[in-house]
């Protein structure tokens, strides 16, 4: 039993080797590029390994950075990335304000603001506004 368990394995091993044929690649007049089992007559042809895998895809370096040369241009360029941020910043505070004032909008229906001083409770109407106005500004403003 194991003498024909291994000879069916070796079999197998070397059948896959037998069956692979000879790959030919060529390129006509009209360059087309053509694949074949046989190579064309008067023609140039190369051989394909078709038992090697192909190449892996060489990795993708990221370039270095490129370091600035002016040192105005790079006082600039931190002046820059600061302001934006804390525009940022800015943004995620005035994004979380907005989002609470909606909650507080939505799920109060009895609000009161200070006008001149004084409270006073707004109507629904009024309420209906402020949610549809806070909804757009959160959309336009907050990612």
């Amino acid at each position: 039993m194991r003498h024909m368990i291994l000879t069916g394995s070796l079999m197998l091993a070397l059948s896959a080797t037998a069956m692979a044929s000879q790959v030919y690649k060529w390129v006509d007049d009209n360059g087309v590029t053509h694949f074949g089992a046989q190579p064309p007559q008067g023609q140039q042809s190369t051989t394909i390994n078709t038992s090697a895998p192909p190449p892996a895809p060489a990795p993708s370096v990221p370039a270095p950075a490129v370091e600035q040369a002016d040192p105005e241009q790079a006082a600039i360029d931190k002046k820059v990335k600061q302001d934006v941020a804390k525009q940022e910043a800015e943004r995620k505070k005035y994004c979380e304000e907005a989002r609470t004032n909606l909650a507080q909008l939505e799920n109060n229906p009895r609000v009161r603001v200070e006008v001149e001083g004084e409270l006073r409770r707004i109507d629904e109407n009024e309420r209906q506004e402020r949610i549809s106005e806070l909804k757009k500004s959160i959309t336009e403003t907050c990612k």
